[in-house]
């Protein structure tokens, strides 16, 4: 399953992102000689009209072969020959197109896994709708953001179960989040069971303070580990999908909530966890690493500790229009881009450490606990991974994207190109750069495969 959907992942997203430079060169008249899937030699293809569709040996990434395109930059970088002979500029050569032209051929392979990432967002909300736990079970009550009048709130027992809201009953924690934002303006009464208990509260009229009301309630979440993620110190500390969390540094703990806070606070210290495996008891040690979140009361940035694990929690799905989907596309999109540029910058800064960049080894580790988990899970798996390469290939180096953006913005300021053998040298640069990388992440990978 992790092979398969690893080769399912790679292949799609690089295919994706290569189509995206194909298709915008075709629209301005660049001649494409080469489409290809993967690096290195040509393992099989064939060829239409003037372009030679391949699947080549490395799969680690494609390219789209330009006419005039920096024919030794591409070729020596991407995997090809390098031609003695000179080449006779062509009108439909790559580097004889106006600035415009040429950025726009090499933004779109960014645009199209972009454009993936919403459509898969949109599609799984759309054809399954919007996840929500099943329970309605309450597991928190966040004090620090409830509106002014909803205090009251306070006074539930935590692992009492919501059966109405405003009069209506709830079947699960979306219908609680639901009642919540929409209940008219003024008293309110949430109504509970075992224990028995009711409690009125002032909705405020505000929208932003509905929403704040609205996640100050979370639903009970067992403390049962559901996904591990890869290169994580979960990971590093042996634990497992599956198990049950009893304690943290003996404190005992009844939902994930307590444990979360448990861990936020640990940051950097040594954290025994006492879990239950296959109805064994047993001790693992971790460190949280540092991760940045939101402060619910403020609002601001703060640094927590984190081990990498997400909790396994019974959900269902509301089913929505699919103008609702097309809107949780657009947002889940802008929301996890955000998300990766913000790991980047913590990585370039030392929020984050380097030991936790991975390799293939932890994109197919990642990609097979989604597959594992469902369609929806993939394909959501595939659209945060979409937007990861989307935002890697901006970056300002050269033979990624981003750096042919930048020669070409130095081109459009000083009025004149780099010459052929500035980009060769500069691309060179590049290509130690990225190989530096991919060593690093692979490096993470083996010493975490060691227990290192």
């Amino acid at each position: 399953m992790t092979i398969i959907a690893t080769i399912v992942v790679l292949g799609v997203l690089i295919f994706v992102h290569e189509l995206g430079h194909f298709a915008a060169a075709k629209s301005v008249g660049i001649e494409v000689q080469r489409f290809s899937i993967g690096l290195g030699p040509r393992v099989w293809g064939f060829t239409r009209g003037e372009t030679e569709y391949v699947l080549s040996a490395i799969p680690l990434g494609g390219y789209v072969k330009m006419g005039g395109m920096d024919d030794e930059v591409m070729e020596r970088v991407e995997g090809g020959a390098v031609s003695d002979e000179p080449r006779v500029p062509g009108p439909r050569d790559f580097d004889g197109k106006p600035i415009w032209a040429r950025a726009w051929v090499i933004s779109a392979g960014v645009i199209m896994n972009m454009l993936f990432a919403f459509a898969a967002y949109t599609f799984v909300v759309g054809w399954w709708g919007i996840p929500h736990a099943e329970t309605t079970q309450l597991g928190l009550v966040q004090e620090s953001i409830l509106p002014e009048g909803t205090e009251a709130l306070t006074d539930l027992t935590i692992g009492s179960w919501v059966t109405e809201v405003g009069g209506e009953p709830v079947e699960h924690w979306g219908e609680v989040q639901q009642a919540l934002l929409t209940a008219p303006t003024g008293p309110t009464t949430v109504v509970t069971r075992d224990p028995a208990a009711s409690v009125t509260i002032q909705v405020p009229a505000d929208a932003e303070a509905r929403r704040l009301l609205a996640s100050a309630l979370q639903s009970w979440t067992d403390p049962v580990i559901g996904v591990v993620a890869p290169s994580s110190p979960a990971e590093r500390g042996g634990l497992e999908s599956g198990d049950r969390i009893l304690a943290v540094d003996g404190v005992a703990i009844t939902n994930w909530w307590d444990f979360q806070a448990l861990v936020r606070d640990r940051l950097e210290l040594g954290t025994t966890l006492t879990i239950e495996r296959d109805g064994r008891r047993l001790e693992r040690i971790v460190t949280p690493a540092e991760s940045v979140a939101d402060d619910p009361a403020t609002g601001e940035e703060i640094r927590v500790g984190a081990i990498g694990v997400s909790p396994f929690a019974d959900q269902v799905f509301e089913r929505v229009g699919w103008g609702q989907a097309v809107v949780y596309g657009w947002d889940q999109t802008v929301y996890i881009t955000g998300v990766i540029v913000g790991f980047l910058r913590d990585l370039v800064t030392g929020g984050i450490s380097p030991r936790s960049m991975g390799s293939i080894v932890t994109i197919g580790e990642a990609s097979g606990q989604a597959a594992s988990l469902g369609m929806d899970s993939f394909l959501s798996f595939m659209a945060l991974f979409s937007i990861n390469l989307a935002v890697l290939n901006l970056l300002p180096i050269p033979i990624l994207d981003g750096g042919h953006l930048l020669f070409l913005a130095i081109e459009a300021v000083r009025g004149r190109a780099l010459s052929v053998e500035q980009r060769l040298r500069w691309s060179n640069v590049g290509f130690l750069i990225i190989m530096g990388i991919m060593v690093w992440a692979l490096g993470n990978d083996m010493l975490r495969l060691f227990g290192l």
